[in-house]
């Protein structure tokens, strides 16, 4: 309390104050913005925007010189520190930040000059910085040789299982494709653009009204300068090109030119033909919309694959027991044996996409026939007609969830099953109901991350967000849209 409200309107434009001292600011965060609206302020304390505080700093700088067995802390290993921090600053903020501080849209600007001391982005942009400037300068006796090894092992001290992801954006950056956006008038999908246009992972193209879009986008401080948008309303050559190419696809399902003149101006049917026309690789919508009416014009303009009767929905749960794939969750309402015999197969090959065996567990209140009714015996049937089509495939059922997790029960009560000794890791659900229900409580009750829904079986990438997804996980779809389009490019 040394400096008035006086002094601060003495100051010139914008003024910049950080007035530090703890717990009582040299002048109260409240009295200077009341004295000049263009004050620059920041403080100590966590209660205002802006906290200067010694933990944004002191652990990543120990941790990044700890990791290499660095001998001394020098000014290079500070200034990498600052200038991290700085650029982190100038970052999409993650929604787990925003909630932590009850913030719906913080950016880089007046009220967020320095990232909050609870983003756990701190600790994997900070202590790589100072474990290089360590190894540059000299003092480093055990340098880091590989990079991404060492930001999994981060993420994993502070309980982020990326493993899974890790490897898929990894293989993403390595041959980045068109990605377009159908809802590319939303605050997430646009921060989700940015991130995936600075990492490389993916070229974002962004659907819809393009004032508004680029309002949003100074609204939010973002850069995404030199990326496409377009407006499908300014398209008329290829409106008229999209119209075309639907009415041919559909004139024998009851469609009009007319209607598919109408549709096509629809940013889900607009940004669905860019793909199935070659002017994207991937589309990405679903974050605002029901899953069915999003899946809809992606199944009329671009369809499924060949031998392929059905699309399914596939979710991944990153659990702290590792990785489990969760099917149909999405789709289909109630499968018979035969179509669930296709999701099947749809979901064994996208469980090895991710590089990683399929172990599947077909599930029913019904262990082996122990339960008689319609459910178990659809299970039962489904798993026999699996075997059959998918010999080399480890898969097992019809039987309960707990017993699909639990190799001790079923070493002592069913030895025979396949699955002692190989743990299920991928579980198919009798119908939509119980694999919705499944994921969404071991979401919510098992502090379980889900990646999805994975749209499996169509002809080109398209992926479906779920309703509300985070930005985390619109990332991490369109890395999985990325290497999903990679793979569809391969001759």
């Amino acid at each position: 309390n040394i400096v008035s409200q006086d002094q601060i309107k003495l100051m010139a434009a914008n003024p910049i104050v950080f007035a530090l001292a703890n717990p009582d600011p040299e002048i109260a965060y409240d009295l200077a913005i009341e004295a000049r609206e263009d004050v620059i302020m920041a403080t100590g304390r966590s209660d205002h925007p802006n906290q200067v505080n010694n933990v944004l700093g002191f652990p990543y700088i120990f941790r990044g010189a700890l990791d290499v067995r660095s001998t001394a802390i020098n000014e290079e290993m500070k200034l990498a520190a600052a200038k991290a921090i700085a650029k982190l600053a100038k970052e999409p903020v993650p929604d787990i930040v925003n909630k932590a501080y009850g913030e719906s849209k913080l950016g880089f600007g007046r009220f967020y000059l320095i990232p909050k001391p609870l983003d756990p982005r701190l600790i994997t942009t900070i202590a790589p910085a100072v474990a290089k400037a360590a190894m540059d300068s000299g003092v480093a006796k055990n340098p880091i040789k590989d990079w991404a090894a060492y930001e999994l092992e981060l993420q994993e001290r502070i309980g982020i299982d990326q493993r899974l992801m890790s490897v898929v954006i990894s293989r993403a950056k390595k041959d980045p494709k068109k990605v377009v956006f159908a809802e590319a008038d939303n605050r997430k999908i646009l921060k989700a653009a940015q991130i995936i246009r600075d990492e490389k992972i993916a070229n974002p193209i962004l659907l819809g009204n393009r004032a508004k879009i680029l309002t949003l986008i100074e609204e939010n401080s973002l850069d995404l300068q030199n990326v496409t948008i377009i407006d499908p309303l300014e398209e008329s050559e290829k409106l008229s090109q999209f119209a075309d190419i639907l009415y041919k696809k559909r004139q024998r399902k009851g469609m009009t030119l007319a209607d598919a003149s109408r549709l096509v101006t629809q940013r889900n049917y607009f940004g669905a033909m860019m793909v199935e026309t070659g002017l994207a690789d991937a589309f990405i919508s679903g974050l605002t919309r029901d899953y069915p009416k999003t899946i809809l014009p992606s199944l009329h303009t671009i369809g499924v694959k060949d031998k392929t009767k059905r699309v399914a929905g596939m979710y991944i749960m990153n659990t702290d027991k590792g990785p489990y794939f969760f099917a149909d969750a999405t789709v289909n309402l109630n499968p018979t044996a035969e179509e669930l015999v296709e999701i099947i197969g749809l979901t064994a090959d996208a469980v090895r996409f991710f590089n990683i065996e399929p172990r599947v567990a077909v599930l029913s209140y019904s262990n082996f026939g122990s339960a008689k009714g319609e459910i178990a015996e659809k299970m039962a049937k489904a798993t026999a007609m699996a075997k059959q089509r998918f010999p080399g495939l480890i898969i097992e059922g019809e039987m309960q969830a707990n017993v699909a997790l639990n190799e001790e029960i079923q070493r002592d009560v069913y030895p025979f099953s396949q699955l002692i000794n190989k743990k299920a890791n991928t579980l198919i659900f009798p119908d939509l109901g119980s694999g919705n229900i499944a994921y969404k409580l071991l979401a919510e009750l098992g502090n379980a991350e889900a990646i999805g829904p994975i749209l499996l079986g169509m002809n080109k990438p398209v992926h479906i967000l779920q309703l509300g997804s985070s930005i985390r996980e619109i990332v991490n779809m369109v890395a999985i849209a990325v290497v999903d389009a990679q793979i569809a490019g391969r001759p």
